[in-house]
């Protein structure tokens, strides 16, 4: 793939519309007010039809899924990679969106993403037929906000051995105790997927099994925070989640078993976050870059627009090379997809390490290129360099990515 096709223009063009007349006159309360993004996505999945299309395909899933159980067979994954055309245009509806909305608020992206994705996704993947039939749907199309709670105050990087969280067995039901922090979505999540370590007496902290709980808002034992202030991704509700003696039933424990392997599923979703960040970060990258060209043709300095000045045009030209390059790892994820193929934990880490760092040196040029100006709130590329330095740190820090690489790399040779 080489560039995009009328089809995918026409959903761009689309976007572009809705954006600017729904997003567009909100974006200060969204960025300065605290006005929760959540009906503002429902709006936009409905006039797209993506929860329709989110429904049709979840109830194939389940269909196929209980025609193997009735046949003795094994389950399959729930999403099977098939190479076709279909695939890939169902890769580039959802890569699409991404990218126009990131030119105004990543932080939308962030808040659909982990409700729509990343936590109907865990629930997908590992759980029962039953599970996915009471959670999933209403995840996939947002009537219900989800959050996907791995991180702790203490662990951070070190995710799984730095784990505090835990889950007791008491007779048929759970006892759950721990906190989690920097949440997306915590405050608001209506289902949380709930991930903490097996109390397993004997066993090294560290070698205790991984399990994940669902939970629902109100349940007894359960806190969310009110929303923390932070530096950027404004349009994204991130929170502190606190869980005290909270008792659940095997029927939440995904998968209905302690043999599931959550650590796997817990990479699959860390797979599918990172390679999300290369449409997140075109989309900074694209609306930086045409606001600096716009300010650089007007901007008049020593009675010359700044554009005609050598170093402007340095900044300027960096940024179409980022431009470009993203824009081809959003193409190669496309024409995977086509393929039935999809990137290995490795090329998703190369994929995010590239696109966060590119993001964050293209905003900086903006801000830079824009004098005092790009200080100020009043011309927006303040608002996206604020953005796109989470792009480095969540979903695994840039220091993680270059340990994975590199691992992979050295396993090879």
């Amino acid at each position: 793939m080489i560039e995009w096709n009328e089809m995918h223009l026409g959903i761009r063009d689309a976007m572009r519309r809705f954006i600017a007349a729904e997003i567009v006159p909100k974006l200060d309360d969204l960025e300065h007010g605290d006005l929760p993004p959540y009906d503002i996505l429902r709006k936009l999945m409905k006039t797209f039809g993506i929860a329709d299309m989110a429904r049709a395909r979840f109830k194939h899933q389940i269909e196929k899924a209980k025609a193997r159980e009735a046949a003795g067979e094994p389950p399959a994954p729930p999403r099977e990679l098939r190479a076709s055309p279909e695939a890939a245009n169902e890769a580039a509806m959802q890569l699409i969106p991404t990218i126009e909305l990131c030119r105004y608020s990543p932080g939308m992206v962030t808040a659909m993403g982990v409700s729509v994705g990343l936590t109907s996704a865990a629930i997908n993947s590992k759980g029962t037929i039953r599970q996915r039939e009471r959670w999933v749907p209403e995840l996939m199309t947002l009537e219900k906000i989800g959050a996907w709670a791995i991180t702790e105050p203490g662990s951070g990087s070190d995710a799984f051995g730095g784990m505090k969280a835990t889950a007791r067995k008491d007779g048929d039901e759970y006892v759950l105790n721990g906190s989690k922090t920097f949440i997306t979505n915590g405050p608001y999540a209506d289902t949380i997927v709930f991930i903490c370590k097996l109390d397993e007496p004997g066993v090294e902290p560290r070698d205790r099994k991984i399990v994940s709980f669902v939970l629902d808002k109100g349940m007894p034992g359960l806190t969310q925070s009110k929303p923390l202030r932070k530096m950027g991704l404004h349009g994204s509700p991130t929170g502190e989640l606190f869980v005290e003696d909270l008792r659940c039933g095997r029927d939440r424990l995904i998968g209905e078993t302690e043999d599931v392997k959550a650590r796997s599923g817990a990479k699959d979703t860390f797979t599918m976050e990172r390679t999300g960040v290369a449409a997140m970060a075109l989309g900074i990258v694209e609306e930086c870059r045409q606001r600096s060209i716009a300010y650089a043709k007007s901007r008049v300095q020593f009675g010359r627009p700044i554009g005609e000045f050598q170093l402007i045009q340095d900044k300027l030209a960096k940024m179409e090379i980022a431009r470009m390059n993203l824009q081809n790892l959003i193409f190669r994820q496309i024409e995977l997809a086509g393929a039935g193929k999809a990137m290995s934990l490795a090329e998703a880490s190369a994929c995010k390490l590239y696109a966060a760092r590119a993001a964050m040196e293209v905003a900086l040029e903006a801000v830079q290129l824009h004098g005092g100006n790009g200080y100020m709130a009043e011309y927006r590329v303040e608002q996206l360099c604020r953005d796109a330095k989470v792009l480095q740190i969540y979903g695994g820090t840039d220091e993680i990515q270059i340990s994975q690489i590199a691992r992979t790399l050295l396993a090879e040779a």
